[in-house]
């Protein structure tokens, strides 16, 4: 095996992502090498890709970039068992300390110590990545690995959506990027009776309604309120902030009913005012995502995948690596649905 890879790095503290040829990493106790096969585009990588204000004031020039991939496992440091030199596996992104009160309570997913793939250590936008054993997940064979790929956001749309009951309810998502579309597809999968999503994007509307939303509203030509009305519901049960729009959060609780319960993935800008009367007055829940819960939302995920869950519909765009820059492009657009980089040369 050659002592070097091609990877994405962030080579220098200004817009734009650096095809690059680096050393191969290696892994110690407890971690594992894996050749990766495929490597989706996050909103995450966006942000790095165009050096915005919490990429300048989080990234370490030098970073090999990307989160979310699968890949076959190359080498087995040290101490690692219960996986085998080419078994196919994903990974969850954020790598937890294993010794604060939240990870020895097991509740991972909450360790404040946590770093991330791709963000605080070397990522998958390359022909080989180690992360520790510990945070693998196996994917069966049954799953298209261009799906696996991108189970990182599947995860955070998982995570989001079952945080509550969703049998019979009524569910407004507010931003239909990726993990937003995502979202409106698990609602309706597990039983949701009406799932509206809203976003100012004409195409990624449409990708919603192609994963299972009943109504989408374009926010420059249509309200919430008046999907309220439409539908002839008094409010809505269960709120998803996708966003992070300070004017769609609050639009969102507006239109919440009595009791209801949202999650918040999106993360608002610092600053922003909340109309507290209707959280108060209403009795509303707020209740914050960050990832996945470690791994019940990863095996929820797999089980939905196996039984019918149409995964495929949030993919637009499978491209060769050599075409990421296009890739970066496509994202930045809002003209597609998940782009996936494929490492294999059989794209």
């Amino acid at each position: 095996m050659p002592r070097t890879m091609q990877a994405l790095v962030k080579k220098e503290a200004a817009p734009g992502i650096w095809m690059e040829s680096v050393s191969i990493p290696e892994p110690g106790t407890n971690e594992v090498l894996i050749r990766v096969e495929k490597t989706a585009i996050c909103g995450t990588d966006l942000h790095i890709f165009n050096w915005d204000e919490w990429s300048q004031r989080t990234i370490e020039p030098g970073l090999v970039i990307g989160h979310e991939f699968v890949g076959r496992i190359e080498k087995l440091g040290d101490g690692v068992v219960g996986y085998e030199i080419g078994d196919r596996v994903s990974a969850e992104g954020h790598v937890v300390c294993g010794h604060c009160r939240n990870c020895r309570a097991g509740k991972p997913h909450l360790c404040p110590n946590t770093e991330g793939i791709g963000v605080n250590r070397d990522g998958a936008f390359a022909e080989f990545i180690v992360v520790p054993s510990s945070n693998l997940w196996p994917i069966p064979d049954e799953i298209a690995p261009e799906l696996a790929a991108f189970f990182d956001p599947f995860g955070n749309a998982a995570h989001s959506a079952l945080q509550f009951d969703l049998v019979g309810e009524d569910v407004l998502i507010t931003g239909a990027g990726p993990v937003g579309i995502i979202a409106a597809g698990i609602c309706r999968h597990v039983g949701a009776r009406h799932v509206v999503i809203s976003d100012i994007n004409e195409y990624r509307l449409q990708l919603a309604r192609n994963m299972g939303a009943s109504h989408t509203i374009n926010v420059k030509h249509e309200t919430i309120a008046g999907a309220v009305r439409g539908l002839g519901i008094e409010g809505f049960d269960i709120g998803l902030e996708m966003s992070g729009n300070p004017s769609a959060f609050n639009d969102m609780l507006r239109n919440m009913y009595h009791g209801g319960k949202v999650a918040l993935l999106g993360l608002q800008p610092p600053g922003t005012g909340v109309d507290w009367d209707h959280v108060i007055f209403k009795g509303l829940q707020l209740h914050g995502i960050y990832g996945r819960r470690m791994y019940e939302t990863w095996y929820k995920m797999t089980q939905m995948v196996l039984t019918g869950f149409p995964l495929g519909r949030a993919m637009t765009h499978h491209i060769p690596i050599t075409e990421f820059q296009q890739g970066f492009e496509l994202m930045a657009s809002g003209q597609c649905g998940k782009v996936v980089c494929d490492w294999t040369g059989e794209v």
